[in-house]
């Protein structure tokens, strides 16, 4: 099964584009160095009044079909450090 990984920044206006219809599909590039495109609806559920960050995995069958984008969850080094003591 086809896996991409790659980083996301989109502000809210930029993801408006999607909304108004002027914006159906979103590109990337992944880790490995291949730049991947996808359906920007797949990116909707990740929408959060800051817009669209982090990183993400797109999946899809063997004819690059049936995407499925998770959000990788953030590493230690990504998280505000806790109280000490």
């Amino acid at each position: 099964m086809p896996r991409f990984e790659f980083d996301l920044e989109l502000t809210p206006e930029q993801f408006l584009e999607y909304y108004r219809g002027h914006v159906r599909t979103v590109r990337a590039r992944a880790t490995n160095g291949l730049v991947v495109e996808f359906p920007a609806a797949l990116l909707q559920r990740f929408l959060t009044p800051e817009g669209i960050r982090g990183r993400f995995v797109l999946t899809c069958d063997e004819q690059f079909r049936h995407p499925r984008m998770e959000r990788v969850p953030p590493g230690p080094e990504a998280r505000a450090p806790g109280p000490s003591g």
